[in-house]
């Protein structure tokens, strides 16, 4: 049997190397010249000119702008006898950065028709997935390195077809490109390039919103922290992004720190704070809110003071804002980042009295922005109307759903595709085309061992109909449900009685009951489910909504069972209890599956600061 095609040599095959990979959340963009008239040297000035008014570009468009975790940036280089410019950006969590990478990307292609732009990310060719729906049956992941480009402020996609000479005029067949193919292939301008419309529209759907989108993906608010601190942000405003990051991303280690009785020795002690306008990436700011964060020893006299809602909201954003900066300059593991080094140097001109902390005069002086919260606000019942295509209206007649207008259209274009695919009967598998010119001795020769391996592995086939019906129920749609009537069914060609009894559904619950059932028992044999006793309300509550399991048809006398089930349900209780409290306050398993049920409980710390 032959084993996975991963393109891997092993030593005894020509081994050259392990297959390279980019690190998650990166995007990597290379710009090539494709001109065969220029000499080497000429090329090298003609990309030191592209990458100067890329530089421009980035200037012009990103003033204000601060990004997630990097930034773009473009390198020259010379890999494997060609010069091109190269640049990879980690955007962390923001995936809107990438997008803006593909349209200042897509700006520069348009002011230097020469070039030619390849832009790819973990997930490959991700402009060619996200253009999934409308591309050719033929182009899939397997063949499509090095087929997309950008091009004067186009998507090109290189054919197949360019095979025919190779082949002698036979049908060309799906093949991978290397690099130096791809660049021969644009250097002949007189082969065809593939250039759709609607390709290119869903590939480039995501920057209809720019270049407005830009300043649409920062949040400016009031917080309230240390002068030093609001001296350091003023001098970059970008500072405030690695710190988040650090803040988000903390562990024991970082924590240290913080864990002092006092504020002595902290770069940032919580005295003197005065109340400033921060700017922060949209993904950031809700970094910062989404946490529960334990007020450290040194804040805990500084937030005991009285204040009004507002003050207080402006404190708590302000004391997770400063302690991400402590940790991010504190952390031995950061000492090599340039923005560490920057903040210290800062630090050190105030210490030497180079520099001197803005008074409040100054301070007042600076803008002093609060933008609406309204984007953090999800209502689910909004989110429900909104997949079923049924969003309120308000009193101008205009939907109204949830989120800005942007992630509603994104939404709506996901549930049509999805419909579009479901009531699309005529879809076949992706290169089906060019099954029809394989040899059919081949199948000839398999028939029996088929029939064989599919007897063995009935129960393991996948059931088109059953699919269908099951995606189509979970989209609101009518289905036919399997009950006590349906007398038989069919799965991979084979016809199988069905037991009359019970319906499907009952089925599927009484192996997933057994299955509870036999893990509590081998939890209390363990000694695993003595969690210790839980208030009396909470576990009334957990008792009252849906812990205890829905009677499907209970027989006569059968009261045991029952004493059963709820000793069951009463271990599941204890042990999701169990697994709340181990999170401390974290997201988790525990507060996730119960929230699935619509049980919200609160933790432990929110009275406790």
């Amino acid at each position: 049997m032959d084993g996975p095609k991963d393109d891997f040599k092993w030593f005894g095959e020509g081994f050259d190397g392990f297959p390279k990979r980019l690190p998650e959340d990166c995007v990597e963009y290379t710009i090539y010249t494709i001109d065969s008239t220029l000499s080497d040297s000429e090329t090298h000035q003609q990309l030191r000119q592209i990458q100067t008014a890329g530089t421009k570009l980035i200037n012009k468009l990103l003033k204000d702008f601060i990004w997630q975790r990097e930034g773009i940036h473009f390198d020259l280089r010379q890999e494997e006898g060609r010069r091109l410019i190269h640049g990879r950006t980690n955007y962390g969590d923001s995936v809107e950065d990438e997008w803006l990478i593909v349209y200042i990307l897509r700006e520069l292609s348009k002011e230097f028709p020469q070039i030619w732009i390849r832009v790819v990310d973990t997930d490959g060719q991700f402009l060619l997935i996200e253009a999934a729906n409308a591309i050719p049956r033929w182009l899939n992941p397997e063949i499509a390195d090095f087929r997309a480009w950008i091009h004067s402020g186009k998507l090109y996609v290189i054919p197949i077809n360019h095979l025919d000479e190779r082949l002698g005029g036979s049908k060309p067949q799906p093949k991978n490109l290397s690099l130096g193919e791809a660049i021969d292939y644009l250097r002949e301008t007189q082969r065809p390039l593939l250039n759709s419309p609607q390709v290119e529209a869903e590939a480039f759907y995501r920057l209809q919103k720019y270049p407005q989108q830009i300043l649409d993906s920062l949040h400016h608010t009031p917080i309230t922290i240390p002068r030093k601190l609001a001296y350091i942000l003023h001098h970059n405003a970008a500072y405030i992004s690695p710190a988040v990051e650090a803040f988000y991303l903390r562990d024991p280690i970082a924590l240290r720190p913080l864990q002092a009785p006092d504020s002595e020795g902290l770069h940032f002690p919580p005295c003197d704070c005065v109340t400033v306008s921060v700017k922060f990436t949209k993904v950031g700011y809700a970094q910062v809110k989404s946490q529960v964060f334990r007020t450290p020893r040194s804040w805990a006299d500084f937030r005991s003071s009285k204040l009004d809602l507002q003050s207080q909201k402006k404190v708590d954003t302000g004391m997770k804002v400063t302690c991400g900066f402590e940790m991010l300059v504190s952390d031995p593991q950061n000492q090599d980042k340039k923005t560490v080094r920057e903040i210290k140097l800062l630090l050190e001109d105030l210490e030497t009295g180079e520099d001197q902390l803005p008074s409040d005069a100054e301070i007042s002086t600076w803008q002093m922005r609060e933008d609406s919260e309204c984007w953090l606000d999800i209502n689910f019942e909004d989110f429900e109307k909104e997949l079923g295509g049924t969003a309120s209206q308000n009193s101008n007649g205009v939907n109204e759903g949830f989120g800005d207008k942007g992630a509603q259209d994104q939404l709506r274009k996901m549930v049509a595709r999805f419909q579009d695919f479901l009531d699309d009967d005529t879809l076949e598998s992706p290169g089906a085309e060019y099954l029809d010119d394989m040899d059919d001795d081949d199948d000839k020769d398999s028939t029996s061992s088929d029939n064989t391996q599919r007897e063995e592995n009935v129960d393991a086939s996948f059931n088109e109909d059953q699919f269908a019906r099951m995606m189509k129920g979970m989209m609101g749609r009518s289905t036919p449900r399997v009950t006590t009537e349906d007398s038989s069914h069919t799965t991979a060609g084979i016809t199988q009685d069905v037991e009359p009894s019970v319906s499907a559904d009952e089925e599927d619950y009484e192996a997933v009951e057994q299955d509870m059932h036999d893990i509590a028992k081998e939890l209390r044999e363990a000694g695993a489910l003595d969690l210790g006793s839980k208030p009396p309300a909470v576990m009334a509550k957990l008792q009252n909504e849906h812990v205890v399991r829905p009677s499907i048809a209970p027989a006569a006398g059968a009261g045991d069972a029952d004493d059963k089930d709820m000793n069951i349900s009463f271990n599941l209780a204890k042990n999701l209890l169990g697994s709340f409290e181990s999170q401390g306050g974290m997201p988790g398993p525990g507060s996730n599956l119960m929230s699935l049920k619509g049980i919200h409980l609160p933790r432990d710390e929110i009275h406790g600061d």
